[in-house]
């Protein structure tokens, strides 16, 4: 088919004198037709047209603990629905696709370091190619929708997965990664460049969100 891959969601790090370089993975693309989805911090599901279904794209796991991603699910091999397999999660595995179904995301998961319950890397849900698509997992993964058209994407400064397309339709993007920093608010320089979210007094820590390039100075 004349589709494409999901282009896999770009990458967040935090490095400085000291410090451990820090890389938060950004999620991977979906697959299409009967190509497998991308790795990346959450795999994406493997495209679900054709003879035979796509593999899966395999998530990140990286040595440090906690690992970023799971693994993607295949699509589905046989008429008549050619289920693409859903993408994986921070938090789980994606569904593979069925001859009937398309797999759903994985899950994502949770974490409170900016003061409240947030679930981030959540994988995108299959597309289907005569159904419905299968859901998005918490944590920004994408959902297609049967007659969309491309898959859906994930996120942005989630890590979530693409979602695989339907037919030979272009999958869908996986979300940007994001690094979020927490500190003793007596701790906290105020020198920071690149414009990041700064929250004061979240249970006596500030909290910094980068969503791009920028810098913070101890």
């Amino acid at each position: 088919g004349s589709g494409a891959n999901g282009a896999s969601g770009s990458n967040s790090a935090i490095s400085g004198t000291g410090l451990t370089t820090i890389t938060s993975a950004g999620g991977g693309g979906g697959g299409r037709d009967t190509v497998a989805g991308v790795n990346g911090g959450s795999g994406g599901g493997g495209g679900g047209e054709g003879g035979s279904g796509g593999t899966a794209g395999s998530g990140n796991t990286p040595s440090t603990s906690p690992s970023q991603g799971n693994n993607g699910g295949t699509g589905g091999a046989n008429a008549p629905a050619y289920g693409a397999g859903g993408g994986g999660g921070s938090g789980a595995v994606g569904q593979n696709g069925s001859t009937s179904k398309s797999g759903n995301g994985g899950a994502g998961t949770a974490s409170s370091i900016t003061g409240s319950s947030v679930t981030r890397a959540g994988g995108g849900g299959g597309g289907n190619y005569s159904d419905s698509g299968a859901v998005g997992g918490s944590g920004g993964g994408g959902t297609d929708t049967f007659g969309s058209g491309s898959g859906g994407a994930g996120t942005a400064n989630t890590g979530g997965g693409g979602s695989g397309s339907k037919g030979s339709e272009t999958a869908g993007a996986g979300g940007k990664g994001v690094i979020i920093l927490s500190m003793p608010d007596a701790n906290y320089s105020g020198t920071t460049t690149g414009s990041p979210t700064v929250a004061t007094g979240v249970s006596g820590k500030t909290v910094l969100t980068f969503t791009g390039d920028g810098y913070y100075t101890t």
